[in-house]
């Protein structure tokens, strides 16, 4: 959130904290199923922002914040705790980041749907957190209508990708899937055996803890071998080869 949703959200303290007292007069589960269209989890790290956001949401008549939490471990247990129908998910948080979270939450729960927050566009963890999952993504600084909507579109079933990100992700795919390149085999005959097996986890959209967890590798000799694999099949980022791995699988 910018720093003028931030300054109007401080305004309705007063209001939302009105609106907590009354709810505890009701059952909790009861009140939102007939009073709110769906419930949101949200999970962000930072307590001005994740004030904010409740102090925002809290008013919207058909969202109902069931919990909100300052990681993504939390985010995973109040996920299963609360069931909620949207979670609104910080990317970079403290013990589980919101790419491992969003897999452990849909795992358990396939239906939830996660709005993915970042401060900046990084394009291989956006694409990441679209293969763990995600059913959209936003940017911290987007106006207030812009993430009502966006958590609306979720609840829809609609994805919902800011234009600049999508506009990443076309060209990515443009690049791998191009004329020149529709010949092209994925490669694989020049890795290792090692390199296939972190190709396979790129491929599903996992991150280097995570393969470097399941393969009882070091991180940072995943990140290597990530490096490696780039250099011998002539790719330039980790987004690229992704979809390239997928493409040659399909």
């Amino acid at each position: 959130m910018n720093a003028a949703c931030i300054a109007r959200s401080s305004f309705r303290q007063e209001s939302v904290a009105k609106l907590v007292a009354e709810r505890s007069e009701f059952n909790l589960e009861v009140w939102v199923s007939e009073n709110r269209s769906f419930r949101l989890l949200i999970a962000e790290d930072q307590p001005m922002i994740r004030k904010a956001l409740i102090g925002l949401l809290e008013l919207e008549p058909d969202i109902a914040v069931v919990a909100a939490v300052g990681d993504g471990a939390e985010a995973i247990r109040a996920a299963r705790a609360y069931s909620p129908d949207i979670v609104l998910m910080d990317i970079k948080m403290p013990r589980v980041d919101g790419i491992e979270a969003t897999r452990a939450i849909l795992r358990d729960n396939p239906k939830i749907r996660v709005i993915m927050l970042t401060t900046f566009e990084n394009d291989d963890l956006i694409f990441e957190a679209i293969l763990a999952g995600a059913q959209a993504h936003l940017l911290k600084d987007a106006e207030e209508s812009e993430i009502v909507e966006a958590i609306r579109a979720a609840a829809r079933g609609e994805p919902r990708l800011s234009s600049r990100v999508a506009e990443k992700i076309i060209g990515e795919f443009r690049r791998v899937k191009g004329p020149e390149r529709m010949g092209e085999s994925l490669g694989e005959d020049l890795l290792t055996e090692r390199e296939k097996s972190v190709l396979s986890g790129v491929a599903a959209g996992k991150g280097n803890r995570e393969i470097a967890r399941e393969l009882k590798l070091a991180e940072g000799t995943v990140k290597n071998h990530v490096s490696a694999i780039l250099a011998k099949l002539h790719l330039r980022s980790r987004t690229e080869l992704a979809i390239k791995a997928l493409s040659g699988r399909s």
